[in-house]
């Protein structure tokens, strides 16, 4: 899956001797990271009734968190492998603990998202090198037990953050969900600072910040221009400028990655269908993930009337049943017994069922929970299924030893795609309710303490409700559409695969005294070849063979000078 890890001396890393407790360290620094993904889901209406944060600013203060992680993903890997992983380590650890401590006591809208900007630099940090300090302390043995249980802590803490963040509002004020953090960082800290040996690549690439700027500057402008489209009116200047700016720029980041000789992203990847494909599954899993679960807390609190707590726990089963499946290693059986497109097509068509059972089955206002626990679950199996898929495509797709180029790229779609999910289907939502409604007030409960009756106050609450199941229902078809495009391209990468591999064996051919050769066919009548050959040893002769008037002769004799 990956390249083998090196020390700083060159020398193949081996099993480190305390590489469990090392581990158990990475996986708290990384859930930690995680959480923050998810975690401000259920703050949602704290954040509205105390910082008097209308829908666009909370937009912001979730988009930017995740936008800045995903931009600097890329070269925040090359750097740990230019500088050594352990000090990108401690260096993101430190950055996230201050991230932590300017949110948890931000006094507006706009610290806030300034703060969580801050806490996505130290993040990419976290994430980039603690799957390569994983990849570096475990031999090559126990290694895929390891990194299947750091995918499991990625599901666990994607999931679990509105529930972790429902037990922090039920005790304290929104301020802790940040501050719990920082003990965390510190402890994580001292055990990385003690633990954690020292890796680095002496060959490894320059980081190409030119690219992470204009990535980073790309994606949040075209957010931006998804988040103001209810606001201002899809074809107004105020969302079509930036529109184009966004396009502009990432089209800047394609051809400056093109031509520069390192590379934050390779763009000659997407040549390989099966790496389109993972890319295209990976965008879309986080796209239905990231937008479904902002959508969920509303639902819950907002249009169901659960308190922070109670919504955290009812969103419990999705990370339950991610957890649970992949513990039992359900993705991997599934892999071995569909294959990778039929096993990536069945998870994010479960995905996207569970988010069609939620918007369908939920009932509005007057619904009950058990349809949202149905699709609950669905979207847990999902995923489950089809995450574990991916990240192997993905992997495989890509030459070994840029293996850690593949881990970057992974943690940029599922920052992009979450991203791009709440920004997406929050627009949906915002469009469908005020498109129902025509009430002035920026979000949903500053629109029912402005309203002059309950029938009004019901009927604004009746419209918000069916503006979140519209946007589950965009959502769902979203991630079927996606899942669907993944699956065609890895079928059809893996059809081309078999055809090339069929005829390269049929070409092979003996060389002389022991030897081999390998006949490739053209069109004229020829054949050339170079090889080596003793009786005592084994000989390699590659040959070039053609045919008159196209007829391909395969096998034929090659000699050897």
């Amino acid at each position: 899956m990956a390249a083998m890890a090196v020390d700083s001396g060159g020398r193949e890393a081996q099993g480190h001797p305390r590489r469990w407790l090392i581990l158990g360290v990475i996986l708290v620094a990384q859930l930690t990271v995680l959480l923050d993904n998810t975690v401000l889901n259920v703050a949602i209406p704290s954040l509205t009734r105390e910082l008097d944060a209308s829908s666009s600013d909370i937009q912001w203060m979730i988009n930017a968190y995740s936008l800045v992680q995903s931009g600097l993903l890329l070269t925040a890997g090359s750097a740990a492998d230019r500088y050594g992983r352990k000090k990108l380590l401690a260096a993101g650890l430190v950055l996230f603990g201050i991230g932590s401590l300017a949110a948890g006591l931000a006094q507006s809208s706009g610290q806030l998202i300034a703060a969580r900007a801050g806490m996505g630099v130290g993040g990419a940090l976290l994430m980039t090198t603690t799957l390569a300090v994983v990849v570096q302390v475990f031999d090559k043995d126990e290694r895929v037990k390891a990194i299947a249980l750091w995918s499991t802590v990625n599901s666990l803490g994607f999931a679990s953050g509105p529930l972790i963040g429902g037990i922090m509002l039920d005790h304290f004020w929104w301020g802790a969900i940040f501050l719990i953090n920082i003990p965390v960082a510190l402890v994580a800290l001292v055990a990385v600072v003690r633990m954690v040996p020292e890796s680095k690549d002496p060959r490894g690439d320059r980081p190409d910040l030119v690219g992470a700027v204009l990535s980073t500057i790309g994606m949040t402008a075209v957010v931006y221009a998804i988040i103001s489209g209810p606001d201002h009116g899809w074809t107004s200047g105020q969302v079509l400028v930036p529109a184009a700016v966004g396009v502009l720029v990432l089209g800047l980041f394609v051809l400056w990655e093109l031509r520069i000789p390192h590379p934050m992203l390779d763009m000659h990847f997407f040549r390989d269908r099966r790496f389109v494909g993972a890319v295209a599954g990976a965008v879309f899993v986080a796209f239905g993930m990231g937008g479904s679960l902002y959508l969920l807390t509303q639902h819950l609190q907002f249009v169901l009337g659960y308190g922070p707590l109670e919504a955290g726990v009812r969103t419990a089963p999705l990370a339950l049943t991610v957890v649970v499946l992949n513990l039992a290693g359900l993705g991997a059986r599934m892999v071995v017994k569909l294959g990778t497109p039929g096993a990536i097509a069945t998870g994010m068509s479960l995905l996207s069922g569970g988010l069609a059972a939620i918007a369908l089955l939920s009932g509005g206002t007057d619904g009950t929970y058990g349809g949202m626990f149905l699709g609950l679950v669905m979207m847990g199996a999902g995923i489950a299924v089809a995450a574990p898929a991916m990240a192997n495509a993905i992997m495989s797709a890509i030459p070994q030893e840029k293996a850690g180029v593949g881990a970057g790229i992974n943690g940029t779609l599922a920052e992009f795609g979450t991203g791009l999910g709440v920004a997406v289907l929050g627009a949906v939502l915002s469009s469908r309710f005020f498109a129902l409604v025509a009430v002035s007030a920026a979000s949903l409960p500053a629109a029912l303490a402005a309203a002059g009756s309950q029938a009004e106050r019901e009927r604004i609450a009746d419209a918000f409700a069916s503006g979140l199941a519209t946007s589950q229902l965009v959502g769902a078809a979203g991630v079927l559409f996606g899942g669907l495009l993944a699956a065609a391209l890895l079928r059809r990468a893996e059809r081309a695969d078999s055809l090339v591999s069929a005829p390269a064996a049929t070409d092979a051919s003996p060389g002389p005294a022991g030897g081999t050769g390998t006949g490739r066919t053209t069109s004229t009548g020829t054949a050339t070849s170079t090889g080596t050959g003793t009786p005592a040893d084994t000989g390699t002769a590659v040959g070039t063979a053609r045919g008159t008037g196209g007829a391909a002769r395969e096998g034929g004799a090659a000699q050897t000078p």
